[in-house]
């Protein structure tokens, strides 16, 4: 292979588009957005962040910079608070600090709250903001568990005043939005198999349980942060902070972690539901962490106008046949070791994880194009709205603006499909599901990780 393409485009090009994907859209141009009550942008709200390790500082700074104010900061851990008062600075030196969530729950000057912690505590959090009144925010995926998905769609259909946002923050990208509308306008023809590749993600994979215990760090509480999971002895660097998404009692792994960004773009263009088998193949490795390598097939029934499809998943170092990918290679001088390659019978389309930089390529043309300005597909309407970033998205229709992309509603379906495949990895092996009863067919022991018993200890 040559080390660049004919049209200059290169791999390091596709990584670093990847690498600021989530991001991209703050200097973009609102092409389009659906017109709102004049009161829109007629007051500040007073937020709460929970949970401040790296993506809870992140969305923070996202906050301040739409200009609302963040009067709560909330972790287990006070070295997390610090050092979120240190990068807020002035715009958070007022702010209230708290190490319970609880406290937060019937201050009735919070009208919102972003919640950024590890997944098994997304579930309770959520409940709680959400029953008193408050506007919710939390970060994919949803929820720990497939029951939990559902519990939290039918919460949020109870509640149709609180306002609710799951953050996969590239439904905000252009690239997603005006995918969707191409696909769904027929251009790429029927779509059998979507493949989706990830590396494997910078937390622990294959292990089990470290032996011994470590002395607590000063100003955590380790059994809050484990909270609604089973006590363990602390081992410092662990499973805090970051490296709780590879431990099944905390987090979901690579798949858990990303499948609610790499699937959105699918699931939204191509009307997805609940798929009807989950076939694994794992490496077997570890019992309480995510195995190392895997590859997932998420087999979905037809749709209406649309025929049987099937998502294929890969991580670990695992990658789609060679020949699939040849429309890529028409760009990249090899393959990104990240992306999303949408196969249509007339056309493909690959995307990074975040579904940000889109290229289509339709039969017979010479290499891939950029789909926001693909010129044989400039007469396509643009239906969907254009937004500048997903936590402003959320802020905006708090304060009565245009509904929320990935309400609760729509981000639980999301988190059911990418869920239903964590279950079939942690039972090892593949599953015929009744999506709609949350069942395995012919084998109930999988019920313990549908609707997982927790401690009550922290939970309201």
């Amino acid at each position: 292979m040559t080390n660049r393409t004919t049209n200059g485009s290169s791999r390091r090009d596709f990584l670093k588009a990847s690498a600021i994907a989530s991001a991209a859209t703050l200097g973009a141009p609102m092409l389009l957005r659906a017109a709102g009550p004049a009161t829109t942008q007629a007051a500040k709200l007073n937020i709460a962040v929970v949970g401040l390790g790296g993506q809870g500082r992140h969305n923070m700074s996202l906050l301040l910079a739409a200009g609302d104010n963040v009067v709560g900061l909330c972790d287990v851990d006070e070295k997390m608070i610090a050092q979120a008062k240190k990068e807020g600075g002035e715009k958070v030196e007022k702010a209230v600090t708290y190490t319970d969530y609880r406290k937060i729950i019937d201050d009735k000057t919070i009208d919102a709250v972003l919640i950024a912690t590890p997944d098994h505590w997304h579930t309770p959090l959520c409940k709680a903001f959400m029953k008193a009144g408050k506007h919710v925010y939390c970060e994919k995926p949803l929820t720990h568990s497939v029951g939990e998905a559902r519990e939290l769609r039918q919460l949020a259909d109870s509640l149709p005043k609180v306002i609710t946002q799951m953050g996969n923050q590239g439904s905000a990208t252009q690239s997603l939005r005006r995918c969707v509308e191409l696909i769904k306008a027929g251009v790429i023809g029927q779509v059998h198999d979507v493949h989706v590749w990830l590396d494997g993600g910078g937390f622990p994979h294959g292990i089990d349980r470290p032996a011994g215990e470590d002395k607590v760090t000063e100003g955590f509480n380790w059994d809050m942060w484990v909270g609604p999971g089973q006590l363990r002895p602390f081992k410092e660097k662990t499973y805090h902070p970051y490296t709780w998404r590879g431990w099944f009692d905390f987090g979901n792994g690579q798949l858990g972690d990303f499948a609610c960004h790499s699937f959105n773009l699918p699931m939204r263009a191509l009307d997805l539901g609940y798929p009807n088998r989950v076939e694994v193949m794992s490496d077997g490795s570890g019992r309480e962490t995510w195995p190392t390598r895997n590859r997932v097939k998420f087999r979905f029934p037809a749709r209406k106008n649309l025929d049987e499809m099937t998502i294929h998943w890969y991580d670990g170092g695992e990658l789609p046949d060679w020949g699939l990918y040849h429309d890529v290679l028409t760009t990249y001088d090899q393959l990104p070791n990240v992306g999303v390659l949408i196969l249509g019978e007339k056309g493909t389309i690959f995307t990074n994880p975040w579904n940000g930089a889109g290229l289509i390529r339709l039969k017979d043309e010479p290499k891939m194009k950029d789909v926001l300005t693909h010129a044989a597909t400039k007469d396509i309407p643009v239906t969907l709205p254009r937004v500048n970033v997903h936590v402003e998205e959320w802020l905006n229709a708090c304060k009565g603006g245009p509904p929320t992309f990935s309400p609760f509603q729509i981000g639980g379906l999301l988190t059911e499909i990418a869920l239903s495949g964590v279950l079939a990895v942690r039972l090892g092996h593949s599953i015929d599901w009744d999506g709609e009863k949350q069942e395995v067919r012919g084998v109930p022991e999988a019920n313990k990780y549908i609707h997982p018993e927790y401690r009550k200890d922290w939970i309201v």
